[in-house]
């Protein structure tokens, strides 16, 4: 009779204890970080969403596939940004897959880009990031891009030497000063672009 007691008392614990951590852990912790996120940090817990002229154009956490000769070109993606599938192909360094698309970007990039550093394209631009959705790009990717750009939207030498001015301005260093690499988020930068370059 004891035992059974015991074992009852035991089983009322337990299901007190899960109640209890499921509304902690489970409802006010998560409204907890959301009040403070919604009041100290209201866009950045509202995605980091770019709106203009009323129209939300993007978030500047994602990257987005700009293929136009207008654009700045992102760093590749294994999943084509999209958001709702975030990943990486997870090919080895051993891996032919990896190989023939490293080949394949480099020659691209060769073809694309004759006089810059063509021996060396920026590594970014080689491989896709893990999570297939990173904005940035390093700024030697980006400014290796300033002639195809300034060409496809007919500027002169001193508006093309604006455009790398406008490319250097949107260049991020390391968060907190030390963590990271310097990079240029390509989204921001083409909506600078667009708006100091229109027509």
């Amino acid at each position: 009779m004891q035992t059974g007691k015991r074992s009852m008392k035991h089983v009322r614990s337990a299901i007190v204890t899960t109640i209890f951590w499921t509304i902690v852990v489970g409802g006010a912790y998560p409204l907890l970080i959301w009040g403070v996120g919604a009041v100290f940090f209201p866009r950045r817990a509202g995605g980091s969403l770019v709106v203009r002229d009323g129209a939300t154009l993007g978030s500047s956490l994602i990257g987005q596939d700009f293929q136009s000769e207008r654009y700045f070109h992102p760093r590749p993606s294994a999943i084509g940004y999209d958001s709702s599938n975030s990943g990486a192909t997870n090919y080895s360094w051993t891996s032919a897959a990896l190989k023939q698309a490293y080949d394949q970007r480099r020659a691209d990039w060769k073809k694309a880009y004759p006089a810059a550093a063509a021996d060396a394209p920026p590594m970014d631009m080689l491989f896709a990031s893990g999570s297939g959705l990173d904005p940035h790009i390093s700024p030697e990717a980006a400014e290796a891009q300033v002639p195809r750009v300034a060409s496809a939207r007919h500027l002169d030498s001193a508006r093309s030497r604006a455009l790398l001015d406008l490319v250097r301005a949107n260049e991020e260093g390391p968060q907190l000063g030390f963590l990271g690499e310097p990079r240029v988020n390509v989204f921001l930068l083409n909506l600078a672009v667009d708006k100091a370059f229109p027509g």
